[in-house]
């Protein structure tokens, strides 16, 4: 892949203790923050820096976090972060490469307070996400006429993000379920014609990761 490092973003921790201070970098493939807050953070590199990354996140320790395009910001993942660690085999390298994601409290239970996280903002994507997370009584068909409604009351906000282009939703169930009463009395939205399932999109892990464009 041609320039993929200019994609990418780095990483930056030091890390001192009683007789020796150490300076880490990781690139990062995938970040997703307001501001300060870190939501997702993945990166890669090699097996002791990884280790060291993992055992800061859980520490609740704070990263200097470079863009792509060249901004820098301080980030930290708070309280009860969840790690998951991989590693990738490369050809021509006898050592893989270890991957780490690291998720904050909030994107783990996502959904849960009225702030639903997205990687991207795509109207059928959001609202079978909403619909799932929020536990709503809904028809994929809808997701046109409901987002143009969160997107009217201005509920859609962007957020920091390398490579994916994330979005907060707010919307609490209640509200939800209200802008649906609205539709359905309206007319603009109508339940199934037909009883049974409902048949929701399911696009794969790799159609959900490719976000931003790859030159090759």
């Amino acid at each position: 892949m041609e320039n993929a490092h200019l994609r990418l973003g780095l990483l930056e921790y030091v890390r001192i203790t009683e007789k020796t201070s150490a300076r880490i970098r990781l690139r990062v493939d995938r970040y997703m923050g307001e501001d300060r807050q870190a939501h997702l953070l993945s990166v890669f590199g090699n097996d002791s820096d990884v280790g060291a990354i993992t055992a800061a996140v859980h520490e609740k320790a704070t990263f200097s976090l470079t863009f792509p395009d060249g901004t820098t910001k301080d980030v930290s993942l708070g309280e009860h972060a969840s790690c998951y660690k991989g590693a990738v085999m490369l050809p021509g390298r006898k050592h893989p490469v270890r991957h780490l994601v690291a998720v904050s409290q909030e994107l783990h239970s996502n959904g849960t307070s009225g702030r639903t996280l997205l990687l991207r903002y795509r109207r059928e994507e959001a609202w079978a996400t909403l619909v799932s997370f929020l536990g709503l009584p809904a028809d994929p068909t809808w997701a046109d006429h409901m987002l143009g409604v969160v997107e009217r009351k201005k509920h859609i906000e962007e957020i920091d993000g390398i490579g994916c282009e994330p979005v907060l939703v707010s919307a609490t169930t209640e509200e939800v379920l209200e802008w649906i009463g609205e539709g359905l009395r309206s007319g603009a939205l109508a339940f199934p014609c037909e009883t049974g399932a409902v048949g929701w999109p399911r696009p794969s892990i790799a159609e959900l990761l490719k976000i931003m464009p790859v030159s090759i």
